[in-house]
């Protein structure tokens, strides 16, 4: 078991000054949330805070919040009791319970569902979970969340639980892109390239060419120190051994027989031949998918009606045409109200 921080390698003011951040809350008692774009390394910041703190002796729990449906992500983080749906044969232990006395890491926190987000509030305010299927826990569990979205402007938009919010940002680090650090490209490259060679079986890195280090330091890299490391290690392994790396392969689909795009459709008829456009932009899928733009509609019709009715909820219910129990309902699918 990993008992020290993992290795962030930068000297760039703007890494030194985030690792500067987490040194100072990680002793705290209190959530986090690690804010930046990918591949900037937000799951080993949430690591640093770990072992960095009093509980770095206790479990480093990772949940990847986007990579679970809404029903699996429940029972993958409060568990479950046996017979508390088809297939659940006997209890099984979340990865909140597991994480008791430790960390619980939740990266893509944005994604997770009004129903999630509900239960969480309740796991980071009280330290209470409730597996499925009924069983009430306390657990003792320090939260850091991760994300590359803006967390308030999903608030304000009804997307993410405004009070879950308030208790995750007790203290908020954002990571700087590389391309806000160009002094750590050369030397984060040198390390990757290093790895690689030893990978490889190759008794030495014989370096890079002046050439190919402009090249480096000359790219935007969108996807950050990730995006980094698979180019400087895909370059190393179709570099010569013995000589010095002269070639960044920034795009490996890039190749003199790469399919091209389909070309337009045209469409003909009698006397009528045209050319089918792209739809207009506000036709097309919004980021988080038809059904989210869906569920985000249906909270804000519902958090209007209840703020003109000042949250008299049997005369929204009239007003919505909707019965009472059906109003309930729905506002407790979207957070509205509590679960009780």
């Amino acid at each position: 078991m990993m008992t020290t921080p993992p290795p962030l390698l930068g000297e760039s003011p703007a890494f030194h000054a985030a690792l500067a951040h987490v040194s100072r809350v990680a002793p705290l008692e209190r959530p986090v949330l690690v804010i930046g774009e990918r591949g900037t390394g937000k799951e080993l910041i949430a690591a640093r805070l770990h072992y960095l703190s009093r509980r770095w002796d206790r479990p480093f729990v990772k949940v990847n919040c986007a990579a679970l449906p809404e029903s699996l992500l429940d029972s993958e983080l409060f568990g479950h009791e046996a017979g508390a749906f088809t297939g659940a044969t006997r209890r099984q232990i979340g990865r909140i319970e597991q994480a008791d006395g430790g960390t619980l890491f939740l990266d893509e926190i944005a994604t997770a569902s009004p129903a999630v987000q509900e239960k969480l509030l309740r796991a980071v305010e009280y330290g209470e979970i409730e597996r499925v299927g009924g069983r009430t826990a306390t657990v003792d569990v320090r939260v850091v969340g991760a994300t590359n979205g803006d967390l308030p402007a999903l608030a304000a938009a009804g997307r993410f639980r405004a009070d879950l919010l308030d208790r995750l940002a007790f203290d908020v680090v954002t990571l700087p892109p590389l391309r806000a650090r160009p002094e750590d490209v050369a030397l984060l490259a040198t390390h990757f390239a290093v790895a690689m060679a030893r990978e490889l079986g190759r008794p030495l890195f014989p370096g890079f060419t002046d050439a190919a280090l402009d090249a480096l330091r000359g790219h935007d890299w969108p996807g950050n120190v990730r995006e980094l490391r698979n180019a400087v290690e895909r370059s190393v392994a179709a570099s010569d051994p013995d000589a010095p790396v002269a070639t960044i392969v920034l795009d490996p689909f890039a190749s003199p027989w790469r399919p091209r795009p389909m070309a337009s459709v045209v469409v003909s008829e009698p006397e009528l031949t045209a050319e089918v456009a792209e739809p207009p932009a506000d036709l097309s899928v919004p980021p988080g998918g038809f059904l989210e733009e869906l569920r985000a509609y249906e909270a804000d019709r519902l958090r209007a009606a209840l703020d003109r009715h000042r949250f008299n909820q049997r005369q929204t219910a009239q007003a919505l045409g909707l019965g009472y129990h059906q109003l309930r309902g729905m506002l407790k699918k979207h957070g509205l109200i509590g679960g009780g």
